[in-house]
């Protein structure tokens, strides 16, 4: 929902030369870009803005602007105004295939960027209410200053629990009191809640395969064995987990929409797994990390919603339905464990902000949240949907495409090196992820692209380019 600004950088027209003075407005603009001094997705004054301050005719701007255009400098976004081109890469004096920061180079590019083309895991740019947001950000924000001086909550706003649970029991079939919820710093805050408080030192953890690299990362740092146990179309193969680990003390599993390739669990699956956990006396971390969000037909009910014995941890998030900059998570636990995961809460990961969790409150207790994502369901349907059919005509039905979750797997050949093909395309402008680092072990080649962000009108030739660097042409 940030638009990073425009740095201030000089246009120096020289009114006596030969050269038009539109050719010097386009030169100047096209060298900052070409140096970094305006990065990728900087939103660029508008025509009479420009020519203002230059002292220049519209018209002047208008042919710069259009020869930028032309040149894949910059994109003319109609309402969103005129941006620099995302398909530019780094200046050369960086790294092209390095991020800045110390982070996973295959999941984190630079920071505080709007979205690149197929980047994955974050929602639309384009299409979220912001007039509606900020007024609710505001309001609460003024509340929030004007509020007595003391310590909130550490499990989280209770008017945002309070609306957790009126969503869940509509959205997700969850049935819960705002005692057993607990807000949190993101998935990864609700994560790293749920390792600490249960107990589960140098346990074993069931990890899906594939699956999401930073929860494999979060249970090595806090001390478990993966154990990775294969997906199919029925989800997580609970059979093959009782086979290599049936003393496991966790499963961690995306039920919902498995990550990344997208299939639901079926409901013999879900009735086995909560079977092992009576039988192993074991735990489940349920990352329902698109909630409501199916794309396809009508959403299955959480697994949380099925459980009789109090084994399963229900992990949400709104990084995906509304903004990963809120960095707003949280966690449902059974009423079993409500003492148990507050005391956590309070002495190590206490709530983030009251204001912006009261804003998120109103936007959910307004209604705003859910015909938000009806909203959204259509759009990303359609997208998904023209992505796909943009890949493989693009390929010319040389690659396995297959639609899931938000985004679409392009399944590479087994000698094929994603992570390089990755790379490639970052320079170019593009944020596919490797599909093979969500593997523990046994890597599958693929480009996982994301669908929430396109530009529609030239989707086709995006692809055509995207799929050119795969090919090596």
């Amino acid at each position: 929902m940030y638009h990073r600004p425009m740095r201030p950088f000089p246009i120096t027209l020289d009114r006596k030369a030969k050269t038009p003075l539109s050719t010097q407005i386009y030169a100047a603009i096209r060298d900052a870009v070409r140096d970094g001094q305006l990065a990728s997705g900087v939103r660029l004054p508008s025509w009479s803005d420009l020519a203002a301050l230059l002292g220049v005719a519209r018209g002047t701007v208008r042919v710069a602007y259009e020869r930028l255009s032309d040149e894949q400098f910059t994109e003319a976004l109609g309402p969103g105004g005129t941006r620099v081109a995302q398909r530019i890469g780094p200046p050369a004096t960086q790294t092209q295939n390095t991020p800045r920061h110390g982070l996973r180079p295959d999941l984190f590019r630079d920071f505080d960027r709007p979205p690149l083309l197929f980047q994955m895991g974050v929602p639309a740019q384009d299409a979220f209410p912001f007039s509606q947001w900020s007024r609710l950000m505001a309001r609460h924000a003024r509340a929030a200053a004007a509020a007595p001086v003391c310590y909130p909550d550490p499990r989280g706003e209770a008017a945002l629990r309070e609306a957790i649970c009126a969503y869940l029991a509509i959205a997700r079939g969850v049935s819960c009191k705002p005692e057993q919820v607990l807000v949190t710093a993101g998935f990864t805050g609700a994560l790293g809640l749920a390792l600490r408080a249960l107990p589960l030192r140098n346990a074993v953890a069931w990890a899906e395969e594939p699956g999401f690299p930073l929860t494999r990362d979060a249970l090595t740092i806090a001390g478990l064995a993966i154990n990775p146990i294969r997906v199919d179309c029925e989800g997580l193969d609970v059979c093959e987990g009782v086979r290599q680990a049936p003393d496991a003390a966790l499963a961690i599993v995306t039920p919902g929409q498995q990550a990344p390739l997208g299939m639901t669990m079926s409901l013999a699956r879900r009735a086995a797994l909560l079977q092992w956990t009576r039988d192993a006396d074991a735990w489940i971390i349920e990352d329902d990390y698109l909630g409501e969000l199916q794309l396809d037909g009508r959403a299955a009910p959480a697994l949380a919603s099925l459980d009789r014995d109090a084994r399963v941890i229900y992990a949400g998030t709104f990084s995906k339905t509304i903004s990963p900059s809120l960095r707003l998570g949280f966690l449902v636990v059974p009423p079993p464990l409500a003492a148990r995961f507050a005391e956590a809460t309070a002495t190590l990961t206490p709530a983030p902000a009251p204001a912006t969790q009261r804003a998120v409150a109103a936007f959910i207790a307004e209604g705003h949240f859910l015909r938000h994502l009806r909203r959204m369901k259509r759009l990303y349907r359609a997208r998904r949907n023209a992505l796909a059919n943009c890949l493989r005509a693009a390929s010319g039905g040389a690659f396995d495409v297959a639609a899931g979750g938000l985004g679409v797997c392009l399944t590479l050949p087994p000698d094929a090196d994603d992570r390089e093909i990755a790379a490639r395309a970052i320079a170019a402008g593009f944020a596919p992820t490797p599909l093979s680092s969500w593997y523990h072990t046994v890597e599958r080649q693929g480009l996982l692209l994301g669908a929430t962000n396109l530009f529609e009108p030239r989707l086709a030739e995006d692809c055509a380019r995207f799929m050119k660097i795969v090919t090596g042409q």
